[in-house]
């Protein structure tokens, strides 16, 4: 045991050790939900590293267990050999580089096979919204003006900006002021806070979603089985 003792507290896996304090902590923060396993993902780029798809806390976490391992079997072969000096030093420097060279190892065949068992999920995208049901938040909605909040597939509900199609005779009798004002206010009556809208398109452009009015007692549901 003592021997072990020396060996962890001497180079190179004294260094190690002091990572592996610092990953234990980590994830103890984790597990008390004071800290995320996400946190540092925006700030790394792992993709050219090879190791994107896993999370950076469980890629250096990987590591630094692994290398730590390494370094400890390998200082204590190194006490062992009973090599002293320059040569002592050397081949600690080489315990090192072995160290590092084995773990990034070891993590890379593990990100691959965890990226098999559990493949990325693509990101949400606006597109899924097309097609759902929304409720309308602004007191109206307009061609250039409206909100709406929409439920998506996991449960979780969003605020999105929408706008209703202006009908083809208001903008034909632009030139008759009556009939121009009537319209527009059928068109900003027809969707008011609280009621209900599909959404049927999406403007890359605008970023917006076109609605429409939709009769929730007209829906049918969910087909009857049997």
């Amino acid at each position: 045991m003592q021997e072990f003792l020396n060996a962890g507290t001497a180079f190179p896996a004294v260094l190690f050790g002091a990572a592996l304090a610092v990953v234990v902590f980590f994830w103890l923060l984790v597990l008390v939900g004071a800290a995320d396993h996400h946190s540092f993902d925006g700030d790394l780029g792992t993709g050219m590293a090879g190791v994107g798809g896993v999370p950076v806390t469980v890629t250096v976490s990987v590591m630094v267990v692994v290398g730590w391992f390494t370094s400890l079997t390998g200082t204590v072969l190194l006490h062992r050999s009973g090599v002293t000096g320059l040569t002592r030093a050397g081949l600690a420097c080489a315990v090192l580089a072995g160290a590092l060279l084995i773990a990034w190892a070891v993590m890379r065949v593990l990100v691959r096979l965890m990226r098999r068992r559990f493949p990325e999920e693509p990101p949400p995208s606006r597109q899924d919204f097309l097609g759902r049901i929304c409720t309308i938040r602004t007191g109206s909605v307009s061609s250039d003006f409206g909100q709406a909040e929409v439920a998506a597939a996991d449960g979780s509900t969003a605020i999105v900006q929408v706008r209703l199609l202006r009908p083809a005779n208001a903008a034909d009798g632009a030139d008759a002021a009556d009939g121009a004002d009537s319209a527009d206010g059928a068109e900003l009556t027809a969707l008011t806070s609280g009621s209900a809208g599909l959404l049927y398109a999406y403007d890359d452009e605008g970023e917006f979603f076109w609605v429409s009015p939709y009769d929730r007692a007209l829906d049918p549901g969910p087909p009857r089985s049997g």
